[in-house]
């Protein structure tokens, strides 16, 4: 298995984010917020984190492919936070039919690649928690949990 990464075209784009808007909703209800603020959540934060698409400076979208084949995507975007610059990633996924098969894990490490390429320092994302796959994948990588946001509905 050999995974790389190339830039998302045009094509790929248009039909990415309305999947993948649907897909952020989706993991938003599963976290316990209400499926209509999920969505204006979603509607909302697309277009503010990517108002001019694949244009968009210092955001950057990748298929993963394996081999030469498209098996999945990655997001990622340098920002600052309170101690400095950092490779953020938005999202990462590997398509059903090619899980199990180590592609997330190098999926995540052509994210290391590209910031080490960039001179980023540091990694960053989010998962949400119930999302145990990815915890376990982020943690057998070395990443450490910053903060654990939690919510009960009374």
């Amino acid at each position: 298995m050999t995974a790389s990464l190339r830039p998302m075209t045009d094509a790929e784009y248009d039909a990415w984010l309305p999947q993948a808007m649907e897909h952020y909703a989706s993991d938003v209800v599963d976290a316990g917020v209400p499926e209509d603020a999920a969505r204006a959540k979603a509607e909302a934060d697309f277009p503010r984190l990517l108002p001019n698409g694949l244009a968009t400076e210092g955001q950057w979208l990748y298929v993963v492919e394996e081999d030469g084949a498209p098996v999945g995507m990655l997001w990622v975007a340098e920002r600052i936070d309170d101690v400095g610059p950092n490779l953020f990633i938005y999202d990462v996924v590997i398509d059903k039919e090619h899980r199990g098969r180590g592609l997330g894990k190098a999926a995540m490490q052509l994210a290391e690649d590209e910031a080490r390429r960039r001179r980023i320092p540091r990694v960053t994302l989010n998962v949400f928690g119930g999302n145990e796959v990815a915890r376990n994948l982020y943690r057998s990588l070395g990443y450490g949990e910053l903060a654990v946001y939690m919510m009960k509905s009374v």
